[in-house]
């Protein structure tokens, strides 16, 4: 089947954006002369800028998210005249911008209520899967089967250049191992004890290595301790593709179980994830020099988001990693 106007998209999450870069490339090794578009999340699709198997990005800025918006963005699909639509998420807002292109072929899940939106729908055959593999079954009913997994982001001089001038404002000497923190997190279940990063800063900095801290505009208490009760230096909220950017600089990064951790793998950074909740065989699908680091408790994989158990059990994933296991992990990678 030949396509010339294909529209991939990942609506929502930084990390899942990410995980979709190997069917992009995939994607246009198939189709060479395709315009091949992405739609999603403005803030996580800033993540795919120069990526040079993309055409064009189209943001949907989530801050505008009125009737009126969604009608404007419901036209934008429809004048692009795309032939083929893959919809990588499948929830209500996906596959009505799915349909709105009105593509001959409209790829997205077998959802009683939104597979009328597709004219090829995809079951997942329940077996355990990473991200990555999942993803990949959407590209099934045009006969692609999977070739590249590894995840990508491209930076340019200029964004390293201005990366490596914040981290020497800040005073970190970029003659020394770096090692990027990141101790906050969406769900508090994902979240590693902030005394424990703390620990970790101070280990770490008696080892000669440069700390630095990095969290969104939800993980302020958390970085703020750490740097508190260490001498980790905090890089403030900047954007993604200055974290992007700052994290190809270092030499590991340590984090909960959250976005970072992907960008981090797909600028090439050693990176060690934090795993309680989620299941890392889906959610980090990297090999080394990455790891994966999670105590096997009964509950595992509970999927919550808050910890439902009470006294000793309490977050007792978390509380069984400790601080010597990571640092071990960090100093083998340096």
């Amino acid at each position: 089947m030949k396509f010339k106007n294909i529209l991939l998209t990942r609506m929502k999450y930084i990390g899942d954006v990410v995980l979709t870069t190997p069917i992009i490339r995939t994607l246009r090794e198939e189709y060479p002369e395709a315009h091949i578009s992405y739609l999603g999340d403005a803030k996580a699709v800033s993540l795919l800028q120069h990526n040079p198997f993309l055409n064009e990005i189209i943001p949907f800025d989530f801050s505008k998210d009125s009737f009126a918006y969604q009608l404007k963005m419901y036209a934008l699909m429809f004048s692009k005249k795309f032939d083929l639509a893959i919809d990588l998420y499948s929830n209500p807002r996906s596959a009505l911008l799915t349909f709105a292109t009105r593509a001959k072929m409209r790829i997205g899940g077998d959802s009683k209520s939104r597979g009328k939106f597709y004219t090829h729908r995809i079951s997942d055959d329940g077996s355990l899967k990473s991200a990555i593999d999942y993803h990949y079954q959407s590209l099934k009913p045009i006969g692609i089967q999977p070739k590249y997994f590894t995840t990508e982001i491209f930076l340019t001089e200029k964004e390293k250049n201005e990366a490596r001038n914040v981290l020497s404002t800040i005073g970190i000497d970029a003659n020394r191992k770096i090692v990027a923190l990141h101790p906050g997190g969406t769900w508090p279940a994902k979240l590693w004890q902030k005394e424990k990063f703390a620990e970790l800063a101070r280990k770490l900095i008696t080892e000669n290595v440069s700390v630095i801290l990095t969290g969104g505009n939800n993980d302020v208490e958390a970085v703020e301790y750490v740097r508190s009760n260490s001498n980790a230096v905090s890089i403030g909220n900047i954007s993604l593709r200055m974290i992007s950017a700052i994290y190809s600089h270092c030499n590991a990064l340590v984090s909960n179980d959250c976005g970072v951790v992907h960008i981090a793998v797909a600028v090439g950074t050693p990176t060690i994830g934090i795993f309680g909740p989620g299941q890392e065989n889906i959610w980090f699908p990297y090999s080394s020099p990455h790891k994966a680091i999670r105590e096997n408790v009964p509950c595992h994989p509970c999927h919550l988001n808050v910890c439902n158990r009470t006294g000793n059990g309490f977050m007792e994933c978390m509380k069984l990693i400790t601080v010597e296991e990571v640092f071990t992990a960090v100093r083998e990678r340096l």
